[in-house]
């Protein structure tokens, strides 16, 4: 007697049907999956095959409809392939299964599978991510199947992403940084899913990713930084770690969960800091200048924050800004300036590139050698100061 094999649902919670197969005659389980029943005896055939695979039972968008739809046509080829496997005389070949295997991944959401890998990032690159899976949903409409991703379909998410509206926004351009950023993740997830056969080929390798546009980074001088310091704030932390990043080049998110555990003092050697950022996760110890351990206040117990009560808000910011203007500064300057101002100034000071890296805790020495560029115009500008006066004179 052939076995007959039947797609079956059932009713599970939220809402959602799951699928099963139903096979009569019951068929004979690997050995691998005997299980003893109720009565100790071992169990070595089955009736049902659950396929891990849900639908909704009462689908109410056109989304929703066509996940149904994507779902059950795979369940069913699934189906098919168990009732050729029992029927057929001979066993698949291995072209025969791979081929099944390609079909099925092919039908699956890149879309679904980059939210999947979005949801295991923490922090800011949570952030990002999101971001990220935003345009991507929006270019999509939530829906890009492995099968159909090509060159052409990436090239067209390139272009969108160079040219669409912020999300923030719709009076502005996403920013070409942003784009960048959003590609590369993009390009990563693609990557990673070749790596996992989901994809035949690694489409990620064929397409080039978006350039980088390099952006002004403004900084304080030396005598702009002395100007602040003389200058009154009427908001003194704010004033104190702004101080504080220019000394250490550390970000405001870094400072602002610094706790007392994390700063070091090394006899005859000097202060340290051992943390880990929070933008890329790396450990970094870090020397600090005795003027900045100062700016620090005394030492508190060991979980306390070093800066305690710091927040990052609009209204903060304006204090920042009015402080600057106090001074008599005009550039256009924000609370990371400070941080580049500590990566310029060391730069000028004759800091090899290197070290400089090192000290800001970048991965990759092209992320510094902005400032290097920023420091050769400065110099060229500096020389250009002197000016004599010839009357005419002919050499």
């Amino acid at each position: 007697m052939k076995t007959k094999v039947t797609l079956r649902k059932k009713k599970i919670k939220n809402g959602k049907l799951s699928l099963y197969l139903d096979f009569y005659p019951e068929i004979p389980l690997h050995p691998s999956k005997y299980k003893k029943n109720k009565k100790g005896e071992l169990v070595k055939t089955t009736r049902r095959e659950f396929l891990k695979k849900y639908i909704l039972e009462n689908p109410k968008t056109i989304l929703e409809k066509r996940n149904n739809k994507e779902v059950l046509l795979i369940a069913e080829r699934i189906r098919d392939k168990r009732a050729n496997e029992l029927f057929k005389h001979e066993i698949y070949s291995i072209d025969e299964k791979e081929k099944l295997k390609a079909i099925e991944q092919g039908e699956q959401n890149f879309v679904a599978y980059f939210e999947k890998l979005m949801k295991k990032r923490t922090g800011s690159n949570l952030a990002n991510w999101r971001s990220a899976y935003k345009y991507l949903y929006n270019f999509t409409n939530g829906e890009l199947k492995f099968n159909n991703i090509n060159k052409a379909t990436l090239e067209d998410f390139k272009e969108f992403l160079l040219n669409v509206k912020s999300i923030k926004s719709d009076k502005v351009k996403l920013s070409r940084n942003s784009a960048v950023s959003y590609f590369n993740k993009v390009k990563a997830s693609l990557k990673q899913a070749f790596q996992e056969d989901l994809l035949q080929i690694d489409i990620n390798s064929k397409v080039k990713a978006i350039k980088t546009e390099e952006t002004r980074r403004e900084f304080l001088t030396e005598e702009e930084l002395n100007k602040l310091i003389q200058t009154p704030c009427s908001n003194k932390l704010y004033k104190k770690v702004a101080i504080f990043s220019a000394l250490t080049g550390l970000r405001f998110s870094d400072i602002q969960k610094l706790k007392w555990k994390e700063v070091e003092k090394v006899n005859e050697v000097g202060y340290f800091l051992n943390f880990t950022q929070k933008k890329t996760n790396g450990v970094e110890v870090l020397p600090i200048p005795e003027q900045a351990y100062k700016l620090m206040g005394d030492r508190k117990d060991l979980e306390a924050f070093v800066f305690e009560g710091l927040k990052y808000s609009a209204y903060n910011n304006r204090d920042l800004y009015d402080w600057i203007k106090e001074a008599g500064i005009t550039k256009d300057i924000t609370f990371h300036c400070f941080r580049h101002t500590y990566a310029t100034l060391q730069l000028y000071k004759g800091t090899d590139l290197y070290t400089v890296s090192k000290l800001l805790g970048h991965k990759d020495l092209k992320t510094t050698q902005i400032y290097a560029k920023i420091v050769d115009k400065t110099k060229q500008e500096a020389v250009n100061k002197i000016k004599l006066n010839f009357n005419g004179y002919e050499f």
